[in-house]
């Protein structure tokens, strides 16, 4: 029942008919091949054989009638006697004892005639007439005169005759031999592409089953992947899609949830501060009004940091690319940072290559040093450094940005730059900020064409290396 239930739900597949169509084809058509191929060269190759074993068949026939015409003494014996013919040709060509004579030495393809023309075994008439038949002259010494005397001629048939009867046996031989090639070609074909139509329209359909159940946002969705095949290549490439897809929701999940998070702590703080006003437990005055500047300062930033990667994902971040100098960019703003490091407690040491160049943007670079002088502002523990360099190597500006404790786990840092994400997992912007600086540094680094790889500082901190294409005068 099992088996009957699993054929009436099983559907050939439009790839399986054509394989199964192909496959036919080709071998109806080598089939075909098979034997135009063979019927030429019976035509050609065939045929030459034919005329030198027949001239051979001749001339063993010659003998045997030279030696019977000397026994006799003439051909009247023959001519009285006209049904030994036969008997006289299976004889001398050494098929007496045969039930059966070779289709190439019949007595009908052999004619006689004495020597002043008259037949004695008359030719008999094909299609194309006796006109084309050959003639060998037969001698023989024991004359009246001594010498030798033409005796008669003996006639074969050409060999194209025989061939024409040869050929309508052969044909109906290979024709039936050909009807059980194509028979069989064609239950080896159909048994082959039923297979193959099965075997594929199984993976096939359920790769589309796979692909309407990605579309209804079934990511858990995954495919056996076995073999190495072409299919198998793509059932790992649909796994691969739909992991993504899945940790791309998930992501975007996550985003959302954090997003709403960040937004909420400062709209509740606003909110209780602007009831206890209105409540009169809290005086309206100008040290609680900054307070409240303060947290709309913090959603702004928020806001405006959420636009920025917003836009960098769009492909739409407004960036103004131009030749201009990293060295004086990165030194500039890291003096004017002098007394921002000094109010967190940290030393700054740096060596900066002078006059690299690069393709860049003087504002957006600005906000990338912010970035990254914040985040070891508010994570470096005070007494703390922080060390910068800027080198060449190998036609890129290289910038490398470390700090001392505390450390991140080598397990965190491929997530340093997830949007929201802290290595602490608290959610006190005192202590973290807004979770996107980090992020943001990352866009503005691709933005220009960089890169921005996190490591392990030997200062026992952080370490941050920037990569920037140099700009090459033309």
């Amino acid at each position: 029942m099992k088996l009957f239930a699993s054929l009436r739900q099983w559907r050939p597949s439009r790839l399986g008919l054509k394989l199964f169509v192909a496959i036919l084809s080709v071998n109806v058509a080598i089939a075909a091949s098979v034997f135009l191929a063979v019927t030429y060269s019976i035509d050609r190759g065939f045929l030459e054989y034919l005329n030198q074993a027949q001239e051979r068949r001749a001339t063993l026939l010659a003998d045997g009638l030279i030696t019977r015409w000397e026994t006799q003494g003439s051909w009247e014996w023959l001519e009285q006697s006209p049904e030994r013919w036969p008997y006289i040709v299976r004889f001398e060509l050494g098929q007496a004892h045969r039930d059966r004579p070779s289709p190439l030495g019949e007595a009908q393809d052999f004619a006689l005639r004495n020597s002043d023309g008259r037949f004695v075994v008359p030719p008999v008439e094909s299609a194309r007439g006796s006109n084309g038949w050959r003639w060998l002259t037969l001698y023989s010494d024991v004359t009246s005169s001594g010498n030798n005397e033409a005796i008669g001629e003996l006639g074969f048939r050409p060999p194209q005759d025989m061939m024409e009867r040869m050929e309508s046996r052969f044909l109906e031989r290979q024709q039936r031999n050909l009807v059980l090639i194509v028979v069989s070609l064609g239950l080896a074909s159909l048994l082959l592409a039923g297979g193959l139509s099965w075997w594929l329209g199984r993976r096939t359909r359920a790769l589309a089953g796979a692909t309407l159940r990605l579309t209804e946002g079934d990511y858990h969705t995954r495919l056996p992947e076995r073999g190495r095949d072409e299919l198998s290549s793509l059932a790992r490439d649909f796994n691969v899609l739909a992991a993504t897809l899945e940790a791309s929701r998930d992501a975007r999940a996550r985003w959302v949830s954090d997003t709403a998070h960040e937004l909420r702590t400062p709209l509740a703080v606003l909110r209780g501060e602007i009831e206890a006003m209105q409540d009169g437990i809290r005086p309206l005055n100008q040290e609680n009004l900054s307070s409240l500047a303060q947290e709309v300062s913090q959603l702004e930033r928020l806001v405006t940091d959420l636009r920025l990667l917003s836009q960098s994902d769009a492909g739409a971040l407004d960036i103004q690319l131009a030749p201009m100098n990293l060295s004086e960019s990165l030194k500039g703003r890291l003096s004017d940072a002098d007394r921002w490091l000094e109010e967190s407690g940290l030393t700054l040491s740096s060596q900066l290559t002078p006059g690299i160049m690069i393709q860049g943007d003087a504002q957006r670079l600005r906000q990338l040093w912010n970035n990254l002088l914040d985040n070891s502002c508010a994570y470096t523990q005070p007494p703390g450094e922080l060390r910068v360099s800027l080198t060449c190597e190998t036609n890129h500006a290289v910038i490398t940005w470390e700090d001392s404790s505390p450390g991140v786990p080598e397990s965190e840092l491929s997530r340093l730059t997830e949007r929201l994400y802290r290595v602490e997992g608290s959610r006190n912007r005192a202590s973290g900020g807004s979770g996107l600086g980090l992020s943001i540094a990352s866009a503005l680094v691709n933005a220009h064409g960089g890169t921005l790889s996190p490591g392990v500082s030997e200062l026992g901190g952080l370490k941050w290396t920037l990569r920037f294409p140099l700009f090459i005068a033309s």
